[in-house]
């Protein structure tokens, strides 16, 4: 999502509307980490680093691509230890479909999750 953007364009009788990919990013970021069972998104210290420089933070963690109007959303996640792995991406998927859609008016036939680790909760002291 660097310096090639792509937007998606909806033509209607007063002009155009331009929704850029990063808007989408940031709804279906936003989606997914609402969803009960979802610990966030996983992290390395040069996406860390990358992020505070670049201060783009807010989609961390979502991949969004366009094509004909239509938006293909894939998901990395981390779930919570003792949530059923299955149930949180299917949540994920219905969260990211249910609030990219609404927002945008865009179609979002596929939503892929990733599940890219378990998290436990740390013992408190």
């Amino acid at each position: 999502m660097g310096e090639n953007k792509e937007y998606v364009t909806q033509t209607g009788e007063k002009g155009s509307v331009n929704i850029s990919e990063d808007v989408i990013a940031i709804i279906a970021s936003s989606a997914v980490a609402e969803v009960n069972g979802v610990d966030g998104f996983p992290t390395t210290l040069g996406t860390d680093i990358a992020g505070f420089l670049s201060k783009k933070n807010s989609a961390k963690g979502v991949r969004i691509q366009i094509s004909d109007s239509e938006i293909t959303v894939d998901a990395y996640i981390l779930v919570k230890y003792g949530f059923v792995i299955s149930d949180v991406a299917k949540d994920v998927q219905n969260s990211v479909v249910a609030a990219v859609e609404a927002t945008t008016g865009l179609k979002v036939p596929e939503v892929n999750v990733h599940v890219c680790g378990i998290t436990f909760e740390k013992e408190k002291n």
